[in-house]
């Protein structure tokens, strides 16, 4: 009888050994302006993380801002300002040791339309064809708020209030344009630099000096402080692999001087 129960107690002890390990999850609120890059970075990620399982939320900066003060489970903050993860850091939701400047954004001048001449850059929006203009929500996305920037910058942010059409985010932004609901919009670089649009229709880049500059910022929330997996993604988003994977969708290196 002793020997049975050895026996069963070394079989049980077999399986837990042999078995694989749990994957753990890591939940992720990302910009939208990351929409496509999260792909490539998430796969190279998991290359070196294969029990890893990343659940991503992709949106608002300043919507998820909220939700995070407000308790939501997000573990990894990329927000496309990185006065809004500083802002975390302030308020204890986030720890500061963790922040990283991951990259810069761009923003460009997009249309569909083969009629529009975008050769003048912003200028091109006095185009009678343009009857709305696509940016997003400047209350709380950062993109919408570096349109309206540039829109000042160039004298017609005012002329060109009713044509707005704002978007929650800069990818339903992108969508307005691409539907054709709106002739042109101020959308995301990074979104441009996609396998999935890149060739579709134009774009102007619009000069760095008429918005302030977009430094965007990657933290672990208070959420993620006991997830080993949260530390490991930060680390990795300031990796050379990672930084391959950001310039190719035509985000600058923070510090590096303008090209």
């Amino acid at each position: 009888m002793k020997r049975l129960a050895s026996c069963i107690t070394a079989f049980i002890a077999a399986l837990t050994f042999s078995a694989p390990a749990l994957a753990a999850d890591l939940y992720i609120a990302a910009a939208s302006d990351l929409i496509y890059c999260l792909d490539e970075l998430n796969a190279a990620f998991k290359l070196a993380n294969p029990d890893a399982t990343l659940k991503v939320s992709t949106g608002s900066s300043g919507v998820f801002f909220a939700q995070i003060q407000n308790g939501a489970p997000y573990e990894i903050y990329m927000s496309a300002d990185l006065a809004y993860p500083r802002k975390l850091v302030a308020a204890a939701h986030a720890d500061g040791k963790t922040l990283v400047n991951y990259a810069v954004g761009r923003i460009a001048l997009w249309t569909i339309d083969a009629q529009l001449d975008l050769s003048s850059g912003l200028q091109a929006l006095k185009n009678p064809r343009i009857k709305h203009l696509a940016i997003a929500n400047p209350a709380h996305a950062p993109y919408g708020q570096a349109a309206q920037a540039a829109l000042q910058h160039a004298g017609l942010w005012e002329a060109m209030q009713p044509k707005l059409v704002m978007g929650e985010n800069i990818s339903q932004t992108a969508q307005f344009v691409q539907t054709g609901n709106a002739e042109a919009g101020i959308v995301a670089y990074s979104l441009l630099k996609a396998p999935k649009l890149a060739g579709v229709g134009r774009y102007a880049l619009i000069p760095l000096a008429y918005f302030p500059a977009m430094e965007q910022g990657a933290v672990v929330t208070t959420k993620g402080a006991t997830n080993p997996l949260a530390k490991k993604y930060i680390a990795f988003l300031a990796s050379r692999q990672a930084r391959a994977i950001f310039d190719r969708y035509g985000f600058l290196q923070p510090g590096a001087a303008p090209p």
